[in-house]
This record gives C-alpha cells, structure tokens and sequence, in this order.
C-alpha cells in the first residue's frame, strides 16, 4: 500500500486519453478521478447514465454540454449534479493545467455492487 494517496498525483503527460481511476466502490456507489488534458466528448456522442452523476473540478477549466443546449463552465472547486438521464457531454477540458475531476456516482444500473 502506498505510504499515501493523492489525487493530483498525476502521470507524466501527454495522455493519448482520458484516464479513469477508481478510488472505491460499493453497492450503489462509484467514486473516481478523471484526469482529462485537452479531452472532449466526440461531436453527436452522449453521456446518458442510469444513475445520478456528482462531479466536482479540482483544477483545471471545463465545459459541460447539456442536450438541451445548456452549458456549464466549471473553474476549480466548482460542482454539479448530473440527474441519471441527463444527456450530456464534456465540450471542452483545459491541457494547462490538465483538469482533474473527481465524480462521484450514485445508485443505478452500471454501478458495481459490493458482489462485483
């Protein structure tokens, strides 16, 4: 076990793509951190998760893009709450510095359970 665990311990750059790490899991609940450097969604792709999504930006500038045409800047520290089948997509991610999430996901079809 390492001596301690940090989330802006982050590997050499540049990443090919986004890098999802999970930091725990259990009946009903995710937790991961997303490191993302200039990643977006791909033009006409969705999000659509069956469970609620809670996603906070600990560094970097992102934008997030609801298919309603709503958008949402996040800045560091900034957060939201992503309703299970809230079409979505990440439209922009800064590369300096990198962005580095930390989403949380409750209770729904695709969460892992604490039987795998």
């Amino acid at each position: 076990m390492p001596e301690r665990d940090n989330l802006f311990q982050l590997p050499p750059q540049p990443w090919t793509d986004e890098i999802f790490d999970t930091l725990h899991e259990a009946e009903g609940l995710q937790i991961e951190r997303i490191l993302s450097s200039g990643h977006t969604t791909p033009e006409g792709k969705w999000y659509d998760q069956g469970g609620d999504e809670w996603v906070v930006l600990l560094q970097g500038e992102a934008e997030i893009t609801f298919e309603d045409g709503s958008t949402r800047w996040l800045r560091p520290g900034d957060y939201l709450l992503i309703r299970a089948h809230e079409r979505h997509r990440v439209s922009y991610t800064s590369a300096e510095p990198p962005c580095v999430w930390l989403a949380v996901h409750i209770a729904g079809p695709g969460i892992p359970s604490k039987d795998g």
